[in-house]
């Protein structure tokens, strides 16, 4: 049995010979960390990426059978991008930048975290018509129809291999911040957001469409939103049903329309309280279940939505810089949810800076030991 059937035969409540060791990449920083220990090469830190050969070559020296971050997709953001400009240089090395989604950051040296907003260009209906709108239309060059009509033949086989699908909210708040997202919605202009929303989801179900009518298949689909926080999200799920709901529903009926039954979706913090949307929608898979302060979230989705919910994630990533004690509790408790059917531990983020490497190498080995119970429905 090789790796892709392993993933699907467990998500589809089916028997498995044993649990995949699955991953979600890393930070580039903990990489150079291992380099710095001898552990990998620099060349390989600097040449990693998700599921590429570099990748691969890091499953192959921890013992990881995947990264589920193995997808493909098309042109589905702004495009063209705005040009990434440097709008002025402090004293102390900061940088004032206009990105490519034209939102106008400070990064400070030496600070690899999320930079803080000064500003952003998509504020009311003139800049949207101008500026963004043009940047959201589909057109046929989005998608690279030659190489998803060679995918089936030149795919790997053993893993699985996912259709990036792209995201309704998560990367229109990319372009607004945080903070113009609530001004557009409460304050100014619910109107013009809703536009947004409608204008940028249209134009990505034109992409799905464009490549499942080559004929090429695939395992899964995955979103990315990253829209909640450590609270809940960022705006009322009511309003988030009233928004994104619609276009949920018509990519994942266009999705299940191709046989396309494994949904999953990246979203950081606390769902709950968006699972109501997703789940009805046609999502099923939740990824990758970060425990952050809050604690494990899928036992309780299952509890409340059954089967409708499957799980990829879920295992605690600071036990990496902890100590084998630390892992050891984290498998056993991944072995209670696996317990569940329908679950693939994996760290529940990119592995963050500190992480020991041979207690990643430790966790890889171990649950592959994992009892999967079949549930075959």
């Amino acid at each position: 049995m090789n790796n892709r059937e392993r993933a699907m035969n467990i998500l589809h409540f089916r028997s498995a010979d044993r649990m995949p060791a699955v991953h979600f990449g890393y930070w580039r920083e903990l990489l150079y960390e291992w380099a710095e220990q001898g552990k990998i090469s620099r060349a390989l830190a600097d040449a990693w990426h998700d599921s590429n050969e570099a990748d691969r070559e890091l499953d192959r020296l921890i013992g990881w059978d995947f990264n589920w971050a193995t997808t493909v997709g098309c042109r589905n953001g702004l495009s063209p991008a705005f040009e990434q400009t440097v709008l002025e240089v402090f004293p102390d090395g900061t940088r004032r930048v206009q990105t490519h989604n034209g939102v106008i950051e400070r990064i400070k040296p030496g600070i690899v975290s999320i930079p803080s907003e000064d500003d952003y260009l998509l504020k009311d209906r003139e800049a949207f018509e101008t500026l963004f709108k043009p940047k959201m239309l589909y057109y046929p060059e989005r998608v690279n129809v030659e190489y998803f009509r060679r995918f089936n033949e030149e795919r790997d086989p053993d893993r699985p291999i996912g259709l990036s699908v792209g995201s309704v909210l998560g990367r229109i708040r990319d372009m607004t911040t945080l903070a113009g997202m609530s001004y557009l919605l409460y304050d100014e202009d619910e109107e013009l957001f809703a536009d947004i929303v409608d204008t940028y989801a249209e134009m990505q179900y034109q992409c799905v469409k464009a490549v499942l009518e080559t004929g090429a298949k695939f395992d899964f689909a995955h979103y990315w939103e990253d829209i909640c926080f450590k609270s809940g999200p960022l705006l009322s799920p009511d309003t988030f049903e009233a928004l994104c709901g619609k276009h949920y529903r018509k990519r994942n009926e266009l999705l299940h329309s191709y046989g396309i039954d494994i949904i999953s979706l990246d979203c950081d913090g606390v769902v709950g309280k968006l699972l109501p949307t997703w789940v009805s929608s046609g999502v099923n898979t939740m990824f990758p279940i970060e425990i952050g302060v809050w604690g494990d979230q899928f036992a309780a989705a299952r509890e409340k939505y059954g089967r409708q919910v499957l799980g990829v994630g879920g295992m605690d990533k600071t036990a990496f810089r902890r100590d084998r004690a630390a892992v050891d509790g984290e498998l056993a408790r991944l072995q209670t949810l696996a317990d569940l059917g329908g679950f693939i531990p994996c760290p529940d983020h990119r592995l963050m800076p500190g992480s020991d490497f041979e207690l990643v190498r430790y966790y890889a080995e171990k649950v592959k030991e994992i009892q999967i119970h079949s549930q075959t429905i």
